[in-house]
């Protein structure tokens, strides 16, 4: 065998390994995507205002309440305004709720923290979860909403339940705003952008897919938790009554890996157009 075909060989076997072994070590690689949603709608005392969204976690037997920790030095170190979460807290144990929550209880942000349930918390033990939330002092927006108070100038921050496990009920969102408002709604699984049918909504906030979590080199998954295929695997998304913010998540499920679909905190701001 000659020199070259030998190095052919060397490299058609270490190339499946050096592969695998960057799934394995993806999943630690955590990134913080920032985000930049300009309106017309964002009132002059929101202009700037830093939204840290953390969606995913999944602590379990696969994220330590350790690394659970390192989320929350991350994410305060960002000094956001706002925290909102997107909900799977956990995975695989309804053990891992109060040690999920207890390094969470770190999070700090000046107009308050947020979130939802997701599927995997629904499984879990949503009332443990619910409890836990109450306990820190943790807003639900569980088919809840809020406005949200900055000097004189007013947002709307509203949420609705799993799409796979609860009902979604955007009504307490929507029902008094006005087109002039500003409109977060939180849900879980962006699978709800479709279902919605009011343009009153200026940004939805959603994790549930992962980035696909295993991809083909970043450009197309084979599993994206979505009826929707590829559309809403990551990233911003133009829906037809929204724009969607879909976070790649923290955790993952399944085998410990990821390829081509960094864990992210993901940080909005927000701008007056």
């Amino acid at each position: 065998m000659t020199h070259t075909r030998k190095l052919i060989w060397l490299c058609l076997l270490l190339t499946p390994l050096l592969l695998g072994a960057y799934a394995l070590v993806e999943p630690y690689w955590l990134r913080v995507r920032q985000v930049t949603i300009a309106d017309a709608d964002v009132p002059a005392g929101f202009d700037g205002l830093r939204i840290a969204f953390l969606a995913d976690i999944h602590c379990g037997p696969y994220f330590s309440p350790e690394r659970v920790a390192d989320v929350v030095e991350l994410t305060n170190s960002l000094r956001p305004d706002l925290i909102l979460l997107g909900g799977d807290y956990v995975h695989a144990g309804p053990q891992y709720i109060a040690k999920c929550f207890a390094e969470l209880e770190e999070l700090h942000a000046p107009l308050g923290v947020y979130g939802v349930l997701g599927n995997h918390d629904h499984w879990q033990g949503p009332w443990t979860v619910r409890r836990e939330m109450d306990r820190l002092g943790f807003g639900q927006l569980d088919n809840r909403a809020l406005w949200i108070q900055r000097g004189t100038s007013r947002i709307k921050l509203g949420g609705v339940g799993d799409v796979w496990e609860d009902v979604q009920t955007p009504q307490p969102t929507v029902h008094d705003v006005g087109e002039g408002d500003f409109v977060i709604l939180v849900s879980h699984n962006p699978d709800f952008a479709e279902e919605l049918t009011t343009d009153l909504v200026d940004v939805m906030l959603s994790g549930h897919t992962h980035g696909g979590q295993v991809t083909l080199f970043g450009l197309w998954a084979p599993a994206t938790c979505s009826r929707y295929g590829q559309k809403y695997r990551g990233g911003v998304v133009q829906a037809d009554h929204t724009t969607v913010v879909v976070s790649n998540g923290i955790g993952t499920v399944g085998l410990p890996v990821r390829f081509f679909a960094r864990p992210e905190v993901v940080l909005v701001t927000l701008r007056r157009r």
